[in-house]
């Protein structure tokens, strides 16, 4: 199932989930441009490696470009593929938005940040010696999903769903289902070997969200608030 939209409509434009959404295209971008072996190393060089990150490993000389704990930063705005991309950049958009209107735009930078930081160390907790790079935004996007959830729980998210095509469904469904699965699946790969989807850090990160969540907000803002009315036209 895939989110459209929502029926949330927001006060601020959303300059800060616009640049990220940006900033990562245009690094894919440039990643795509590299070449497969060079883009190998593009990954190894700014993805997050668990092992690296932890000093339990280091890379070659030649590929370090900068210090292991800023891979944590990095890896957010790297992706494994343009389905990836294109995933988590939906998901950014439509619920990113209404996140940024409630803590405005310095808040929402840091709040991004520190859900992208708690969800990659989430995943790398969970095998401290891996050596394979974690990249995407998908840790930092699960905390706006985390706290979308306890604000919004009653907005309407609209769904590209099998079979049954577009159909509206409360966010609290769509989000609770979402961060159901990603705690099924996680317990089915814990201790897998290899790549694959980093389900922790979806996990860390949607936990993340809903702890900080009331730091962040404007003391106005209510949880388990209802939306503000939008008119549709058919």
């Amino acid at each position: 199932m895939l989110p459209l939209s929502d029926d949330n409509p927001t006060e601020r434009t959303p300059v800060v989930t616009v640049a990220f959404i940006v900033a990562c295209s245009l690094v894919f971008l440039y990643q795509s441009s590299l070449g497969p072996m060079t883009g190998e190393t593009f990954v190894y060089r700014f993805g997050a490696i668990p092992s690296v990150v932890f000093g339990q490993a280091s890379l070659p000389p030649d590929v370090v470009a900068i210090p292991s704990y800023a891979t944590i930063l990095t890896s957010m705005f790297l992706h494994g593929s343009w389905m990836h991309l294109i995933g988590n950049m939906l998901y950014l958009w439509v619920f990113g938005n209404n996140i940024e209107d409630i803590m405005g735009h310095g808040r929402f930078i840091v709040f991004y940040v520190t859900c992208g930081i708690l969800a990659a160390l989430s995943h790398a907790l969970t095998d401290p010696t891996s050596t394979v790079p974690m990249v995407g935004a998908s840790g930092a996007i699960s905390g706006v999903l985390g706290a979308y959830l306890l604000l919004f729980p009653h907005a309407r998210v609209l769904l590209l769903a099998p079979v049954v095509g577009t159909t509206y469904v409360p966010a609290g469904v769509v989000l609770g289902f979402w961060f159901v699965m990603q705690l099924l699946n996680g317990g089915a790969n814990l201790g897998a070997q290899g790549g694959g989807v980093a389900f922790f850090a979806h996990i860390g990160g949607f936990i993340a969200g809903m702890l900080l969540i009331g730091f962040f907000k404007r003391p106005e803002v209510r949880f388990f608030a209802p939306t503000r009315a939008r008119s549709w036209r058919y």
